[in-house]
């Protein structure tokens, strides 16, 4: 569920923030979710040559750690990185408030877009631990002629996800814009309150960690 918000709600919140270098140039705030894919990119080897030899110390096993372990590191980062969005959203709509831009929906909030650098950081170490575990979790544990079958069933976890997002926030959406109040998702971004919807998807997260661990450990 996390996966799709880097390409929205992410980026929506770049779009309002000050992204300026130098004096003429701006960051396209899209350009940002970059951060993650450099994150992956740089993090794999170092969890290989670096986190698990050191693992392997503790744990006496040759991963390190096991598949299932490394889902539920996973999802812990998960549920940092979406706090430390909601956190970073409150900054920015205070800061807003402040300035008398709550009106203003094509203002520039003065706060720079590096505030969500550590986000997309976060997100693409849990994407290291809980995407490349699951992908190894469904590949390993079923017999070599359905292993096909089960990358098949390890994209089909991130279908189900982009569709359980759609129905939340649609769901969210009709509940906190009926009677006149103002939603969530407000087109108005200074508005909105994405820092509901991202404590709520914390909480939603956190929950699913406690139910995934209680059935891990059986």
């Amino acid at each position: 569920m996390v996966s799709w918000m880097i390409s929205t709600f992410f980026t929506k919140q770049g779009v309002t923030m000050d992204r300026t270098i130098g004096s003429s140039f701006d960051i396209p705030s899209a350009s940002l979710k970059s951060l993650s894919s450099i994150t992956v990119i740089l993090f794999i080897p170092i969890y290989d040559l670096v986190f698990v030899p050191i693992a392997t110390i503790f744990t006496r096993k040759p991963s390190g750690i096991t598949m299932l372990q490394r889902i539920g590191i996973g999802m812990f980062l998960s549920t940092i990185s979406i706090s430390i969005a909601a956190l970073v959203e409150m900054k920015r709509l205070k800061t807003a408030q402040e300035h008398g831009l709550v009106d203003i929906p094509n203002a520039t909030v003065p706060m720079r877009v590096w505030w969500l650098v550590p986000q997309y950081i976060l997100f693409g170490l849990s994407y290291v631990f809980t995407l490349v575990g699951l992908q190894e979790f469904f590949y390993d544990q079923v017999s070599n002629e359905l292993r096909s079958v089960g990358v098949a069933l390890y994209l089909s976890i991130l279908s189900v996800g982009s569709f359980l997002s759609s129905f939340l926030i649609s769901a969210i959406e009709k509940a906190t814009s009926r009677d006149g109040h103002g939603s969530w998702f407000n087109d108005n971004l200074n508005k909105a309150h994405l820092d509901y919807f991202y404590w709520l998807l914390s909480g939603f997260i956190a929950l699913g960690l406690a139910v995934y661990i209680h059935f891990a450990n059986r």
